[in-house]
């Protein structure tokens, strides 16, 4: 059996460790308000702008604009987004494994596959299995639209100068605090959801200024917004799941005090029992 001191020293130890789980899931608690509220505010505008992308498709034929060139796919890039800090359950761990899995599967579909990590975690999981074609970490403290603005170009750059042919980009994608799912998106070449068919007669648009200056406005804000509410998404999905994570350590670290409470009462009465056996025998032996 331990010794009452070591055992003392390990209760200790994990009241120190209960603090700062506590303390943890305090700061995620309130920073996940702060995310949410983004998120929310954010999806109506991408939302909205995807519309509007498809009801301009909707009225072009062939492919007029360089993003929306449909390739023979023959180099893959993805882009895995995740968080640059740990203690967050399998928040990470889960987005890393499925972005491994899909890249073996997709292994005999494409002569070439690289991978742009955002994000500290996804970087150093994937930097030893597959080539990384470019590395983001660090941005997601404080996540801007400058930011996700900057990464957009240089995705846009290498598709318009033939490093890749097509553009997935992986990320957690926020439902609730418990819940993230793993989202796989189409960035490039953009293929515009197909509007419903209705009835009525289809509208004629008269475009000003032209189409081709429309495109080129709409189409790239288009990467930035999805890069930009992916980023959000990631964030309030981080902040989310280490609350729940904290929340769970701090419950075993309760369970585990109190096993080791009841650990140590039982080595201290299991000593004075054998003090006073001890002297009981020296008594006795005196009296003899």
């Amino acid at each position: 059996m331990a010794s009452l001191k070591s055992i003392k020293k390990r209760i200790v130890s994990v009241k120190n460790t209960r603090q700062i789980t506590k303390a943890m899931k305090m700061v995620s608690a309130a920073k996940l308000r702060r995310a949410q509220e983004n998120v929310v505010a954010a999806r109506p505008y991408a939302k909205k702008l995807g519309e509007v992308l498809q009801s301009l498709a909707a009225n072009l034929e062939g492919d007029v604009h360089p993003l929306l060139e449909k390739r023979d796919a023959k180099k893959l890039l993805l882009i895995v987004l995740t968080s640059d800090r740990g203690l967050c359950g399998g928040f990470n761990t889960n987005l890393c494994k499925a972005a491994d899995r899909y890249i073996k599967e997709k292994a005999d579909s494409y002569e070439q596959i690289s991978v742009m990590t955002i994000g500290r975690k996804g970087y150093e999981f994937l930097k030893s299995r597959y080539p990384i074609y470019k590395n983001f970490s660090n941005i997601l403290a404080k996540p801007n639209y400058q930011s996700a603005a900057m990464m957009g170009q240089e995705v846009i750059d290498g598709f318009l100068a033939g490093d890749y042919d097509q553009v997935e980009l992986l990320f957690n994608s926020f439902r609730t605090v418990m819940t993230q799912d793993i989202t796989f998106r189409q960035m490039l070449p953009v293929v515009p959801e197909e509007l419903n068919v209705s009835d009525e007669t289809p509208v004629e648009f008269i475009y000003e200024p032209s189409v081709d200056e429309l495109l080129a406005e709409i189409l790239p804000k288009n990467i930035e917004v999805q890069l930009f509410t992916a980023m959000l998404e990631t964030v309030a999905g981080e902040h989310g799941a280490r609350m729940t994570a904290m929340d769970s350590a701090s419950k075993n670290a309760n369970e585990m005090i109190g096993k080791l409470t009841l650990q140590y009462n039982r080595a201290r009465q299991a000593a004075i029992t054998t003090e006073l056996m001890e002297i009981i025998s020296g008594s006795e032996s005196i009296k003899g």
